[in-house]
């Protein structure tokens, strides 16, 4: 797999730019190593160097050896040093992270930056250098999942009529923190009886209720790396239709995880799993995409969506995620995080699917 300075030397070249200024911190990170909250990356064909203060210098140096790192101050702040480096190199033509950078940062940048005489929109396009995983960070998010697997079983035992929302919802942050995860990948999903009817319901003060369908969609980060998964489980015996639905979600998943491979698209898996909740009448209760890429974000590019014609490349890591939403009634969503393959996909996710009853 090609590495990420012939990446970035390809990229500039392609393009035909003298430099960039990346300013997403994500993209910071997976560039450089730099996890710092504040701060650039500016790399050009003669260096590859971090701006930032003194609360990070020393962090800067520290995880991202290959960089210069130059310290910003009061005195000279970012559109000075920048200044400096962009005269150095005689920066004509420089590609700018627009939708990250506020257009008032870049309006002002423009101004200073008097060697630039082209600011080229960079879209999402550096993102896409994250899209194909590395085995180093297959294993991160292969980590994270697993400690998602043990906190699900541990809810199990948590899951009782009387207990709030909120409180579910912190057991299982505080599980994944103390068993292996430096922070949670995104705000937790409880949501019970008629609130499971929402994809993304806050957990809120209603207590647990005997019947309730109980979505759990949670995550935690690794290493940097993000996790995804959700079940559905019911507290008490289920109803008739919640079998059926539950049941055809199910099924949709499973037809989902059947088409993810290797040189189909998005739009083809999403269409897969969706064809079974249309076929059993449910189809205008599924509204959202059939999943979506995870990495150092949550939410990345591609998706398994009915717009998203991108194809799928081994490396690539999906989340495989159907739904039915009734209003009224209640909702199920089962979750999987995968790695496309040539000829399938590699599961991340263990723990059981099969309908629960607590």
């Amino acid at each position: 797999m090609q590495g990420i300075e012939e990446k970035i030397k390809d990229f500039l070249q392609e393009r035909e730019l003298d430099g960039l200024l990346v300013a997403d911190g994500h993209n910071m990170r997976y560039l450089s190593g730099f996890t710092g909250a504040t701060g650039y990356l500016y790399i050009s064909r003669q260096q590859q160097v971090i701006l930032t203060d003194s609360r990070y210098t020393l962090q800067a140096r520290e995880e991202a050896p290959r960089f210069q790192v130059v310290e910003v101050s009061r005195q000279e702040g970012y559109k000075e040093k920048l200044l400096n480096l962009t005269q150095e190199d005689e920066t004509k033509r420089l590609g700018f992270e627009d939708q990250v950078m506020m257009y008032a940062t870049v309006e002002s940048l423009k101004e200073k930056l008097t060697p630039v005489g082209e600011w080229v929109p960079l879209r999402g396009a550096l993102s896409t250098f994250r899209q194909i995983k590395t085995e180093g960070e297959i294993e991160r998010m292969a980590q994270a999942e697993a400690i998602g697997d043990k906190a699900f079983d541990y809810l199990l035992g948590e899951l009782r009529p009387g207990v709030t929302e909120l409180t579910i919802a912190a057991k299982l942050e505080f599980y994944m923190k103390t068993h292996g995860a430096e922070d949670i990948a995104f705000p937790s999903i409880v949501a019970s009886g008629l609130h499971s009817a929402m994809p993304h319901a806050t957990p809120s003060r209603k207590k647990l209720e005997q019947g309730d369908f109980i979505t759990l969609d949670f995550g935690c980060r690794y290493e940097g790396y993000c996790s995804d998964m959700t079940r559905t489980v019911v507290l008490g015996k289920a109803s008739e239709r919640q079998r059926e639905i539950y049941q055809i979600v199910l099924e949709a998943q499973l037809a989902g995880l059947e088409a993810v491979r290797a040189g189909i698209s998005g739009k083809e898996a999403d269409e897969a799993a969706r064809a079974v909740i249309e076929k059993a009448g449910y189809g205008e209760y599924f509204g959202h995409a059939l999943g979506h890429s995870v990495g150092l974000e949550v939410h990345e590019r591609p998706s398994l969506s009915q717009g998203d014609d991108t194809i799928l490349k081994p490396g690539m890591i999906e989340t495989v995620e159907p739904g039915i939403y009734v209003p009224g009634f209640g909702g199920v969503r089962i979750e999987d995080m995968v790695v496309v393959t040539e000829t399938g996909c590699r599961n991340l996710t263990h723990s059981p699917k099969e309908l629960i009853e607590l």
